[in-house]
């Protein structure tokens, strides 16, 4: 049976970062013995490894056997439905490519999920812990709880001028996508002070939580590759939209920063 503290943000927060450290340890092991590509996805660039599959498989194997009554859905496949209420989303290894070539900057991206979202088909997040394995570095947040970077609480201290901004973005693995997100990109670049590529997505909104990033966008980000990075982010401090009004952040946009530059952010990089 679930737990009584079962929809205890801080809980799930933290049986989030036990596991995300013990994949993260896995994947680390993994990648030290070498690499074997799986399969790929939207592209033959779009790679999955071995290491991708077998953590996910340790992540919902330890939250279910912590918390069998929940649902999972991961980035490599893992679909279970739930009768909790909590869902988890799951990127096994966010930042596959830089795993692929051993840039350490990729993660383990977990996040507690649950109905309730502003947008009626969307749900939230309240629990998440993203572990960089090969720096040792874990971020975590609970919902109300604020963010923390190995147990030091963070503080976004965001730039409100887009111009003093240094911006985190990402592309996608088709032709076409990657062809907008270059315009977007040419667009923005000379109103900033310089624009990052880092190759995660989790880590990106991560970074700017800790203060690294002063703004970051990307167009095409699934559930599982922002719900994590984005509650660190809101409770660290910082403003994250969706492409208009309307639009929830995720698919197609998502843009986080200073709640007073955002939306001109948002105005450069959609060409308004």
């Amino acid at each position: 049976m679930t737990a009584p503290n079962a929809h205890d943000p801080e809980s799930l927060a933290r049986l989030a970062a036990g596991v995300a450290t013990r994949a993260g340890e896995l994947i680390v092991r993994m990648r030290d013995r070498g690499v074997t590509v799986a399969a790929s996805k939207s592209s033959a660039i779009d790679v999955v490894t071995e290491a991708d599959r077998a953590a996910e498989r340790r992540i919902v194997d330890e939250l279910l056997a912590a918390r069998p009554e929940d649902g999972v859905l991961g980035e490599e496949g893992a679909g279970v439905a739930g009768t909790s209420g909590i869902t988890w989303g799951i990127d096994p290894i966010d930042g596959t490519t830089n795993y692929l070539y051993d840039i350490p900057a990729f993660a383990v991206s977990i996040a507690a999920t649950v109905p309730g979202d502003a947008y009626a088909d969307r749900r939230r997040a309240v629990a998440a812990a993203v572990c960089n394995p090969r720096t040792g570095e874990l971020f975590e947040a609970w919902e109300g709880g604020g963010a923390r970077l190995g147990g030091t609480r963070l503080r976004f201290a965001g730039r409100a001028e887009l111009g003093a901004l240094l911006v985190g973005t990402g592309f996608g693995y088709t032709e076409e996508r990657r062809r907008e997100q270059a315009e977007a990109a040419a667009r923005l670049i000379p109103h900033v002070r310089d624009i990052r590529r880092i190759g995660s997505a989790a880590l990106d909104l991560c970074n700017l939580a800790a203060g690294r990033l002063d703004a970051y966008y990307e167009r095409g980000l699934q559930p599982w590759d922002y719900a994590a990075g984005a509650l660190i982010a809101t409770e660290a401090g910082a403003a994250i939209i969706g492409r208009d009004e309307a639009t929830p952040p995720g698919e197609p946009y998502l843009f986080a920063g200073d709640a007073a530059v955002v939306d001109e952010l948002r105005s450069v990089v959609l060409g308004g």
